[in-house]
């Protein structure tokens, strides 16, 4: 049975009791936390997609679980409601759509926000009941809460003339082992296809990490491998082969500022 511990939440601190606010102390209001309170539920493969989203619901007030395959997501979906779910359309056992699919079919079923690196997804997840469709990498964190509260029909808490409730620039680049840790996940598959994944996954999934990454030769290395098949196999092992021999301490995309 799939493990449906949650990964430690990011909470930020909650309000502290009248007269006990230390000098300084800047207090975060419901503008400040516009998702404070919901639960959103990531079905996504990627751990650096993932750690971005987290970090986007960290500094927005809500909580993040995820999942990374079709079977851990229905078994999350059959313990818990979430507010809203976010479905990668690339897994490793399946489409994501399908997923789409079925939660059309639940009754009171949380909305449905269709991610993927792949912007010609969008008229597939649409169609399986999407009601939103997201390219990533996700944008800005003003965007993204906008977004989340659009899809929950909440009216936004900050006045977007204003500008972002917090500047995107501010947000650290997503964890350097994050990306390595998906780097080795595609690198192994590649090694063996192991389970029977197929290149069009793997190499979907790389291109997905490669925009997140800003890694412009792996994206184009990714790209390569879907259009020549298993003749892309090997400069795509290549490149992953170099980016993992990398020290850490030093980033793993060249080309990424």
């Amino acid at each position: 049975m799939p493990d449906l511990t949650p990964e430690p939440p990011l909470h930020l601190p909650g309000p502290a009791a009248p007269g006990r606010v230390r000098p300084g102390t800047v207090m975060l209001g419901a503008a400040d936390l516009p998702l404070q309170g919901l639960t959103l539920l990531a079905v996504e493969d990627s751990r650096l997609a993932s750690d971005a989203l987290r970090l986007m619901c960290q500094r927005s007030g809500a909580r993040l679980r995820r999942a990374e395959s079709l079977a851990t997501a229905r078994a999350h979906l059959g313990c818990y409601r979430p507010d809203l779910v976010m479905v990668d359309l690339g897994l490793p056992d399946g489409d994501g759509c399908a997923l789409i699919a079925d939660l059309r079919l639940r009754p009171n079923h949380p909305p449905i926000l269709a991610l993927s690196g792949d912007p010609d997804g969008q008229t597939a997840a649409i169609a399986a009941g999407a009601n939103a469709f997201q390219a990533k990498p996700v944008p800005g964190l003003a965007g993204f809460q906008a977004l989340i509260l659009r899809l929950l029909s909440r009216p936004p808490q900050f006045d977007p003339a204003s500008g972002p409730v917090s500047d995107p620039a501010t947000l650290p680049l997503p964890d350097e082992m994050a990306l390595r840790d998906d780097l080795s996940y595609a690198a192994s598959m590649l090694l063996g296809r192991r389970g029977g994944v197929h290149l069009r996954y793997i190499a979907g999934f790389l291109a997905g990490v490669a925009q997140a990454a800003k890694d412009e030769e792996l994206a184009q290395a990714a790209q390569n491998a879907l259009r020549q098949g298993d003749n892309g196999h090997g400069p795509l092992a290549a490149l992953l082969d170099q980016r993992l021999a990398q020290p850490l301490g030093r980033s793993l995309a060249p080309d990424r500022p």
